[in-house]
């Protein structure tokens, strides 16, 4: 799927492009244009670069109407774009605003998240070439705050039908789709060890798994302070499948002092954040605001869901969770598409942003290929 640079074509590596602002069809197909296109050029210029979509509820509604999905996927094909993924996780408008924890909105007990995700479902299986494979990243359940358990049933019955949305496609297209449930930190669904019990309770039989997945996040689960081989062990003895990996990088800041990372403290999205205690445990914030009042004793170390340039190693203030990437990225099976998501471009210090973003986004995945290759020359089995 890529091209250039001795790339493995068996490690397709891109972008997640919910990192450009746009909710209607012709402001994504603007941001493409502007931006998606240059990453093309540069990193894959004589085959398609596969892209990771991100497509709102807007824009799936106007895919719906007449020919629209067939001239958008024209217009990609035309551009050198496939897509084997869509990000169908940001329902409603995901820059420029406070998004904060109604980026979980509609959640699964909703059916307008059923109805997007079965629309996105279908445009996906159009855009894909025959026998071809694809992955819809979504919300992992719901935000835990106001998520009773009561409601958790109907929830997992409006799963249970997007689901079976996917076999219906895949038995009259051959284009096999899998719903990614993405754990993330404050829902309900965080862990590696949840989101297997999450599918034994939503899949107790197993009838969906050709259809069901994790869209393993990198940061989310570095936030756990999860360890790689163990998380993608626990996957595999469970018989889940990693339908994608979006490869990001969290915030990591050794001892107890948050304040040094106050100035990531904005008001567009929540940044969750996790204490480690000397003794082990966890103490998990809803926001970094919330974690600064908290003050905290006994803290080892904290990390906070805030997704940096995965070349970053250290911060003037902190470090990042770019070892755990560096332990993972061997681990994953060779046909695992990832996908960098670094969608907080537009609420990153200054500082940070020290070009522009389709040349950040270039080197964030130059730094993917290198590191997994270079982790594949020491590690062992893939899972």
């Amino acid at each position: 799927m890529e091209a250039t640079g001795g790339c493995d074509f068996r490690h397709p590596v891109t972008y997640c492009t919910n990192i450009h602002p746009g909710e209607t069809l012709d402001e994504v197909r603007r941001g493409l244009a502007a931006q998606a296109t240059r990453v093309r050029a540069a990193l894959s210029p004589e085959a398609p670069f596969p892209l990771g979509l991100r497509l709102s509820g807007r824009a799936s509604l106007e895919l719906a109407t007449g020919d629209a999905a067939a001239r958008f996927g024209a217009w990609l094909a035309a551009n050198g774009f496939s897509v084997p993924t869509i990000n169908a996780f940001p329902y409603g408008r995901f820059h420029h605003a406070p998004v904060k924890e109604a980026v979980y909105l509609p959640d699964w007990r909703d059916p307008e998240r059923l109805a997007y995700t079965v629309r996105l479902a279908r445009v996906l299986a159009g855009w894909l070439p025959e026998g071809g494979t694809g992955s819809l990243s979504t919300v992992p359940v719901g935000f835990r705050r106001g998520f009773p358990e009561a409601d958790l049933p109907a929830a997992l019955a409006n799963m249970r039908l997007a689901l079976e949305a996917l076999r219906t496609i895949f038995r009259d297209t051959g284009r096999r789709l899998r719903l990614a449930v993405e754990p993330e930190p404050g829902c309900l669904v965080e862990t590696t060890p949840q989101f297997v019990a999450l599918c034994d309770r939503l899949d107790p039989d197993g009838e969906y798994r050709a259809h069901l997945g994790i869209c393993y996040d990198c940061c989310h689960q570095a936030l756990q302070y999860e360890d790689p081989r163990r998380s993608l062990a626990r996957l595999a003895s469970a018989g889940l499948t990693v339908a994608h990996v979006q490869v990001s990088s969290a915030l990591h800041l050794e001892g107890g002092d948050l304040a040094r990372l106050s100035r990531f403290v904005e008001p567009v999205y929540l940044h969750q954040a996790v204490a480690r205690l000397h003794d082990g445990r966890l103490v998990r914030f809803d926001d970094l605001q919330l974690a600064l009042s908290a003050r905290l004793s006994d803290v080892e170390s904290w990390r906070v869901h805030f997704h940096l340039p995965v070349f970053l190693r250290e911060l003037p203030d902190c470090g990042t969770t770019q070892p755990f990437l560096k332990a993972i990225l061997p681990l994953f099976s060779a046909d695992a598409l990832l996908e960098v998501e670094t969608y907080t471009w537009s609420v990153l210090p200054d500082d940070l942003r020290t070009t522009d973003v389709a040349d950040s986004i270039c080197r964030e995945i130059r730094w993917v290929r290198q590191a997994r290759q270079a982790g594949l020359d020491v590690a062992g089995t893939p899972y």
